[in-house]
């Protein structure tokens, strides 16, 4: 197994926990007003882990970040660590390429100007910018 360096999960599970805390409190409430369905609120609580459960995952694979000593993986693209000449001093041209495949970094990230091999820029992304490029810099071979 190879040891990851820096790595940001994209999400966490625990906004799986809304739908059946929102269906439970739907179903304390109809108690107090008059009969309730478990069954029904059931249906609700289980209608809302899944669709919740599919963005949580989406997000998962689509804005995590994982930096080993071979590659850099931002969402779904996947960047080997010797195609990076700089990581330090680069700006950040207009109209940059957002790595992981999106128009902009994900939402809640800051942009990190990275500098390739054949002298373009691009832009990863992180939650915690100053230790992503820590980590960048440890393992990034010049």
């Amino acid at each position: 197994m190879e040891r990851v360096v820096y790595a940001e999960p994209g999400s966490s599970w625990w906004p799986v926990l809304w739908g059946p805390l929102f269906a439970l409190a739907g179903y304390l409430v109809e108690l107090l007003t008059g009969p309730a369905s478990g069954v029904l609120w059931g249906s609700v609580a289980l209608g809302l882990v899944l669709a919740t459960a599919l963005w949580v995952n989406g997000r998962r694979q689509v804005c995590s970040v994982r930096l080993t000593p071979e590659e850099l993986r931002q969402g779904r693209e996947r960047l080997p660590l010797n195609d990076i000449a700089a990581v330090e001093e680069v700006g950040t041209p207009t109209g940059v390429r957002v790595l992981g495949g999106g128009w902009t970094p994900p939402r809640g990230t800051t942009g990190v100007p990275i500098r390739l091999a054949d002298g373009s820029v691009v832009l990863g992304w992180a939650r915690d910018p100053e230790s992503f490029l820590r980590a960048l810099n440890g393992v990034v071979r010049r």
